[in-house]
């Protein structure tokens, strides 16, 4: 008997969602992003895996997400604030009303956990 209370966040676990930033917000390049949404609950709760490829884009944050980095490098800068750096092994929480940019220097994967 297979437990249903029990999840591995995992790329085999279903089919890739693709996508990219608006255009309207689209700044340099044109990255594309691949989804892995594993779980998906009542109330707004999300938790997967994205991937994006180079590029830079606008961010405006209405939900609570958590991110852990998988692989790659990205800058994400807060609208007057300071960017930071994200690699593999980092983990960051966005909180609603995060405006900045997300740019993807290296191929970035993340696993993420998101509460709208």
């Amino acid at each position: 008997m297979l437990s249903t209370h029990y999840l591995t966040i995992s790329t085999d676990s279903v089919d890739a969602e693709h996508g990219a930033p608006a255009p309207d917000r689209l700044i340099a390049g044109d990255p594309k992003f691949r989804t892995w949404n594993v779980e998906e609950r009542d109330g707004g709760l999300y938790a997967g895996i994205w991937e994006a490829t180079p590029g830079k884009w606008r961010i405006v944050y209405d939900e609570w997400e958590f991110c852990h980095i998988l692989a790659g490098v990205s800058v994400i800068a807060e609208d007057g604030g300071k960017a930071r750096t994200v690699r593999a092994g980092d983990s960051f929480v966005l909180r609603p009303g995060f405006k900045g940019t997300w740019e993807v220097l290296e191929t970035t994967r993340k696993e993420y956990v998101i509460r709208l």
